[in-house]
Order: C-alpha cells, then sequence, then structure tokens
C-alpha cells in the first residue's frame, strides 16, 4: 500500500536541514509562476480558454459549489486508494490526462511526463499531438500504465495504422477526443498568433507514420510546408458522426473511451454503440465558451450510464479536495492537465513529479480526514450544496 500522503512529512522533514520543495505546494501560485517562467505564447496555450474563458471559470466555480462534509471517527488512519479503471491498476483514482506539445514548455517533453507518471505508477494518456513519436514515449514509460488519445484523422488508412502503433507500443486503452475536431475561438492564442502545429511542434506523431508519409511527395523532413498542409487538412475541419465509431472498435480490440462528453443523451449512445467509458470534460473550457461547468454535468451521467460503464472526470481539477467531490459524484477516475503542465515547465521530469505526488499527498490527507477510507465509501452524501 502506497502512502502518499508521506510526501508532507518527507518535506517537513527536509525543511530541518534548510531544504524547501523546489517548486511551490500551491496550484494557483505553481500557474503564475509558470507564466513567469515561459512566454506568452507558450503559456497562454496551455492557460487559455476559448472566448471570453467563461468555460474555465465555469469548471473552477462548479467546484466551488461544492463543499465536502467531514465525518469523525471513521477509523480512517490507514486508507486503501487502488481502484481498477478498464483494465488498468491504479495506484489511486489520478491519471494524466492527455496535453499535446510538450515540448513548448520543456525540452523533453511527453518523454519528462512519461517518466515521471511512470515513477509513481500514474497511467499517462498520450496526445496525438504529442512532440515525440508512440513509441519514444512508450519506451520512456517503461513498465508503467499508459492509455493513447486519438484525435480522429480523416484518412482510415492513417487512423488504423496509429492504433496498430499504439497497439503494438503497448497502450491498453483509447482515448478518443471528440470535441476538438476544429479549433475553437481562442482570442489569447490568436493575439499571439501562436499555433505550435503550424511549425511542425506537435506533429512528431503523423509526421512518423508510415500511411501518413506515403501520402505526401516529400517526407516531412524535405519539405515541412507541404507535410503540415496535410496535416492541417487530415486533423482538423471535419466532424465525424456515431455511426462511425464502429471502424475504430474494428481496429482496436481494447476499452474504448469518449472524450468530450457532458450530455447524458451523448453517454447514452456511447454505451449503445460498444464504448467502454466516457469521460465527461469540456477540453479544460478550451472549446465551447459558455458552456457547462464539466462538474455540474457529471452527475446525470453518471446516473445515466454509471452502472454500466466507467465515468471518467477531465476539467478543473486543481486539487486533493477536487478529486474527492468529482469521485463523490461517481467519476470512477479523474484526469488533470493543466497543473501536471505547469510543473513540466518548472523542472522537466522532476517538476512533473513535484506537481503529481503533491496532489496525490492533498488527495490522500482529504480523503482521510473527510472520514473515508477507500474511493468507493465515497457518494454524495459526504458532500453538500452550496
Amino acid at each position: 500500500m502506497t502512502s502518499f500522503a508521506a510526501y508532507q512529512n518527507e518535506i517537513y522533514l527536509q525543511g530541518l536541514g534548510g531544504a524547501v520543495p523546489p517548486f511551490t505546494t500551491d496550484p494557483d501560485a505553481l500557474e503564475q509562476s509558470a507564466r513567469e517562467r515561459l512566454g506568452p505564447g507558450p503559456f497562454w496555450y496551455v492557460a487559455g480558454g476559448a472566448g471570453s474563458g467563461a468555460t474555465v471559470r465555469a469548471n473552477r466555480d462548479a467546484f466551488e459549489r461544492v463543499r465536502i462534509v467531514p465525518r469523525m471517527l471513521t477509523n480512517a488512519t490507514e486508507r486503501h486508494l487502488g481502484v481498477s479503471v478498464l483494465g488498468t491498476e491504479l495506484p489511486a483514482p489520478v491519471m494524466l490526462a492527455p496535453v499535446g506539445v510538450q515540448s513548448i514548455l520543456h525540452p523533453d517533453g511527453e518523454l519528462a511526463t512519461a517518466r515521471a507518471a511512470a515513477e509513481l505508477g500514474v497511467p499517462m494518456v498520450l496526445s496525438t499531438a504529442s512532440s515525440h513519436t508512440i513509441e519514444e514515449v512508450a519506451e520512456a514509460s517503461g513498465d508503467g500504465p499508459r492509455w493513447y488519445q486519438l484525435y480522429w484523422p480523416n484518412d482510415p488508412e492513417v487512423c488504423a495504422s496509429l492504433l496498430e502503433r499504439a497497439k503494438k507500443a503497448g497502450y491498453t486503452a483509447l482515448v478518443v477526443t471528440l470535441d476538438t475536431w476544429t479549433l475553437a475561438w481562442r482570442p489569447h492564442d490568436l493575439d499571439q498568433a501562436y499555433l505550435p502545429f503550424l511549425r511542425g511542434v506537435g506533429t512528431a506523431i503523423p509526421f512518423s507514420d508510415p500511411a501518413f508519409r506515403a501520402g505526401l511527395q516529400k517526407s516531412p523532413e524535405e519539405d515541412l510546408p507541404m507535410a503540415i498542409l496535410r496535416w492541417v487538412g487530415m486533423f482538423t475541419g471535419t466532424d465525424k458522426s456515431w455511426d462511425q465509431l464502429s471502424f475504430l472498435r474494428e481496429h482496436w480490440d481494447g476499452p474504448i473511451v469518449l472524450k468530450g462528453i457532458q450530455h447524458p443523451d451523448d453517454a447514452r449512445r456511447a454505451v449503445e454503440s460498444g464504448m467502454d467509458g466516457v469521460v465527461v470534460s469540456n477540453h479544460g473550457g478550451r472549446q465551447v465558451d459558455g458552456a457547462v461547468g464539466s462538474l455540474d454535468a457529471l452527475p446525470a451521467i453518471v446516473e445515466a450510464v454509471g452502472e454500466q460503464v466507467d465515468v471518467l472526470f477531465d476539467s478543473g481539477i486543481r486539487t486533493g479536495a477536487d478529486v474527492v467531490k468529482a469521485l463523490a459524484l461517481g467519476a470512477k477516475a479523474v484526469m488533470v492537465g493543466r497543473p501536471f503542465a505547469y510543473g513540466l515547465a518548472h523542472g522537466g521530469q522532476v517538476g512533473v513529479k513535484h506537481v503529481l505526488r503533491s496532489l496525490l499527498a492533498d488527495f490522500d490527507l482529504t480523503l482521510g480526514l473527510s472520514g473515508h477510507r477507500s474511493p468507493a465509501e465515497l457518494g454524495p452524501d459526504a458532500l453538500r450544496f452550496a
């Protein structure tokens, strides 16, 4: 049994020798510190949202409206945080969300993230928009658990090739992002005219793919502009339909999870289509301005399909209390995005590991102090709604 809470004692004991954590343990201060370290383009590419930023704020406001009601004398000294999600054993119900183009934050990018995640046994979900190839990140992950996130290309041969590579490289579940088939209006990125893909950053996976390269007259190394043009047309601008999910099932024999679900009817369609799980997510507020906060959408989706498939949660997780709240509302596990990205910007693998250990320690302690010994004990009765 792993005691993630022990990180707290480790920090205090190191303080006796005059050492303090390499980076802040405060998620708000971490974001501000990342802003000071990064240029405006990379920072806002991570921190920014769609339109006015209303959905980014709605995600956090939803957590603020939910309060934990602690219970006493529950024998919560020892806690067991592990859960199993779609065949993946998690030491705690926390996963790393798919975050693309991580090399804009640190030269090691996804490789550093994969190594940190593997050290802690936390699953990493690799984005199709990675700065490194499927195989390179798999090697960096070693024996660590890993899932693959698909931005669904319009070319069936390229799609099948990406899935084959991911399966061969040991990725055990497929996360299909539905809400980003084209980019939303993002003022912070637009004001900087900042889109890394147009410079060939975040394109390592398609540019290394044999099916993608077969459609080019010259390799990306020889003619980058034409490769980028083919990438843009293949990965953006075309929405898919429910009946096309059968193609993914034909080419992926493991669990398939649909990410971007916000309506219970869509969750039901996912189940009817033979999917194994859904991720309640609004892409961290980066796609639809003025949308519902992800936590607000969670209960109805859990009620609709929670007894049939695993419901995961994404968008707005910052603290251990946030994890407790999402689990109490029915999520099987949560995905965390921006915080680990800020950790990456601070110190590569060391930064990601510090942020993850901080979040897991906070969750471990909050779970126990609120009177619970495992995630399974959490339910709506642990909360009060403002």
